[in-house]
This record gives structure tokens, sequence and C-alpha cells, in this order.
């Protein structure tokens, strides 16, 4: 009786005989490279970007999750390789789609890298390969246009090859979690999809969490950042209206969060940052309108959190004028963190880039101060900014600017000392309130 591309395929998968191939080495990407060569999968990783080659070559992680030591222990064992030549995916029998989805400038889904990637793997397409996206994006995308793509081939989900999905949960400075130890949702487009799911990820994760279907899991990827955006925009709205009654929202939070049930801390800040929570959430309601339904939730949290940097850089002029008796535009301020969170190098989407933007805008001076992040890269939306150099933070370059920004509380700074020598500072975070360091001249915003 002749062995089925399921049970050849599963067999591999078990006795680890299968080559894992992951498109796309950002931020999950070469984090899941490593969980997956760690559990004992030989896997090639492949990017169009030829800067990531030059570091994976001389053994140099660019992603704080990934160490060097780490990297280089798979490359010496034999069980990660890193090329641009897509020719390899036909040596691959799971195929891993890490591509970016951003949103165009109408806060629609742009996914341009996904169908672009899914034309690669076409192009190599052979029986008896699992192919997954882990990329978040609007429900039915799997189905309707990663697996459309591939079967343009002639070849048959199911039966000549299989599809997942599976969405990455990647915490960029989580130091409690990281890819192994995260619970794994995964889906594929039927039951043998799904065995083989469960077969791969269950040997690379400590658990997994199966699902009905690709589309579930699409939808509990956007579920977990709509709920974080949500809350969110909500003491971010807190924010202004009890700044306007004279209350201090950290302190209605801190107290707030003793209750031992029924409520869950969420902080405000100068905007969002990050892939997730700025840019998935207008993936599901994008896709609502084939619905015709109204996504209100999602879309007010949108714009309160969307008009954070304003509302900040607001507080800035108004605290300048009180106390220093001088306009913005005539004004030098020193934005502190570029990162969209503390003690990481991650700047995607972080509302530092937003807030330079509209103090320069306004006709101020900004220039930007992080440890993690001495220069800053190419961006989509922030062109002009490519190239700008963190400053260094002594007490003679912060006397010469007229106001520090607090954006980011990286733990690297010395906040007491950044007291003393700054004139006035806008501390988006708390966290001089929460040092211990409260004084005149610090203003909450």
């Amino acid at each position: 009786m002749a062995t089925s591309t399921f049970d050849t395929l599963l067999q591999k998968i078990e006795t680890r005989a299968a080559r894992a191939g992951i498109i796309g080495l950002g931020y999950v990407g070469l984090p899941l490279a490593m969980a997956v060569a760690r559990s004992g999968f030989a896997v090639t990783g492949f990017d169009i970007d030829p800067g990531k080659m030059v570091a994976l070559d001389a053994r140099r992680s660019y992603i704080d999750a990934v160490s060097d030591e780490a990297l280089s222990a798979e490359i010496d064992a034999g069980r990660f390789k890193a090329t641009t030549d897509f020719a390899g995916l036909d040596e691959c029998d799971v195929i891993i789609i890490c591509v970016p989805t951003p949103l165009t400038k109408h806060r629609d889904p742009d996914l341009s890298f996904v169908e672009a990637t899914s034309r690669s793997i076409a192009a190599h397409l052979r029986p008896g390969q699992l192919v997954v996206l882990e990329s978040t994006t609007y429900p039915g995308t799997t189905d309707d246009v990663v697996k459309v793509i591939l079967e343009g081939t002639g070849l048959k989900s199911g039966s000549d090859f299989f599809v997942g999905f599976s969405p990455e949960r990647e915490d960029p400075g989580n130091q409690h979690y990281h890819t192994a130890t995260i619970p794994k949702v995964v889906a594929g487009d039927g039951s043998e999809a799904l065995a083989l799911m469960k077969a791969f990820y269950g040997a690379a994760v400590s658990s997994v969490v199966p699902v009905s279907s690709n589309a579930t899991a699409e939808a509990v990827k956007l579920t977990e950042n709509i709920f974080r955006s949500v809350n969110i925009a909500l003491v971010n709205e807190l924010k202004t209206v009890y700044a306007a009654m004279g209350i201090d929202v950290w302190e209605v939070i801190d107290a707030a969060k003793t209750k031992p049930f029924g409520y869950m801390p969420f902080y405000p800040g100068p905007g969002l940052g990050g892939h997730c929570i700025p840019i998935d959430p207008f993936y599901l309601t994008w896709k609502s309108r084939e619905y015709e339904l109204p996504t209100r939730f999602i879309e007010l949290a949108g714009e309160i959190n969307s008009a954070m940097p304003r509302y900040v850089v607001g507080k800035l002029a108004e605290a300048l004028d009180i106390r220093a008796g001088k306009a913005l535009s005539r004004s030098r301020v020193l934005v502190l963190g570029l990162a969209y969170k503390k003690n990481v190098a991650d700047i995607r989407e972080s509302p530092s880039l937003r807030l330079i933007e509209i103090i320069e805008e306004r006709g101020g001076h900004a220039d930007y101060h992080d440890p993690f992040v001495a220069e800053i890269p190419p961006t989509r939306e922030y062109q002009a900014l490519k190239g700008r150099k963190s400053v260094p933070l002594t007490p003679d370059t912060i006397a010469g600017y007229d106001a520090v920004l607090v954006a980011t509380d990286h733990d690297r700074v010395d906040y007491a000392a950044l007291s003393k020598s700054a004139a006035l500072i806008i501390d988006t975070r708390n966290v001089f309130n929460r040092l211990g360091l409260a004084a005149e001249h610090v203003i909450k915003a």
C-alpha cells in the first residue's frame, strides 16, 4: 500500500528528518529559527536583506532575543544556515512565512510581502510540504490568499501539500518568556494539516493550543492585540480627563490594581509602538467592512492612541510657555528614548519618531538619546529622520536643552543625574515619581 504524502511528512517531522525553511529573519523569524533548530531540526533561514546575511555569516545576531553565542551554537551544530537564494526552498519540508504585514497610508492591509513570499514558495512547491503563515493578518488570509496562490501551481492543499497558520507571540525584552516557552496556537487546512502543525510545533515549543480553523487562529492573534489596544486607549483617555481635574492617573491606577479581582492594570504613554498594537487591530476593521459591520471600539481606540503624541507635545509646549516663558518654536528638546518600549532596541512604529516630527513641525529642534539605538535606521514613514545619531547624556549636553521629554523609561538612564541637569522634564512614563524623584520641574504628560 502506497505511503501518503501526509504519512511521509509526519514521519519526517517526528524523527526530526524534516528540514524547516523560515522566510523573514526579523524579530519573529530569527528567534523561531533558533527554537526550531534547538529542537533538532535542520533549518534554513531566508531573507531578501543581504545585510542580515553578512551579520549571520559573521555569527553576529541583530535581534536581542538571540545571542551571538546561541546563533554560533546552531551554526556549529550544522542545524542553521541562512541565504538570500530562495531556490533552497526545494529542500525544505516545512516552510514558515514570517514577513511584515504593514498598513497602507489609508490603514488598509498591505499583504504585498505575504503575496510575494507565497509566489516565491509556489515557484518551488512540491508534494509533501507544509506551508505555515505566522504573520499577523485578518481572518481568511491563509486560506484565501496563501493557499490560493499555492494551488495555482496545480497542486492541491490537503493532498499534495498542507497549509497552516500559527500566530507569532514574540515580546521583545521579555525576560520571563521566549519563543520556546510561550504556548503556540496552531491551526491547519483540514485534520491532516492540523496534525502536522501539532507535531512540528509540539517538537519546538513547550505547549501547543490547537484551534478549529486557520481563520480562528488568525482571529486569536487579532483579539490579543485589540484587547491591549482598547485598554491602553482607555487609560490614555482617562489620563487626559483626570489631568484636567488635577488628578494623577498613575496614582489612580496604582490604587485600583490593589483590587484582587475584576481589574487588570494598563498604563498610559506617549503613543503606541511595536508592530502589533498600532497596526494589527486595523486588519480586522478592514475585514469587517466586507460584512457591513462597524468596529467602533477598535477604531475609537486607534484614534485615541494615535492622538497621544500630539497631546504630549501640547503639554510640552504649555510647560515651556508657563515655566520657561519660551515658545516651542524657539526651543531645543531632547527626546529620551527612541525605542517603543524600555530596555530594547526595537523602534518599529515608535511614538518617539512621531514626537520628534511634531516638535519640528511646530518649529522646535529635537534630538534624541537612547542607550540601545545609536542611529535612526531607515523607516517607511520617517525617512527624513534616517541617520540621526543619539546624543550623549552628559550634564553639559542636558543643560543645553530647554526641555527633556521622557518617551521611553530605559533602566540604563541615571534619572537622578538627569533631574539635576535638566531645566524642565516632561515625563510620559511616570518614571521620576516611581523612583522617588518627583520634583517641581518634572511635569507628567
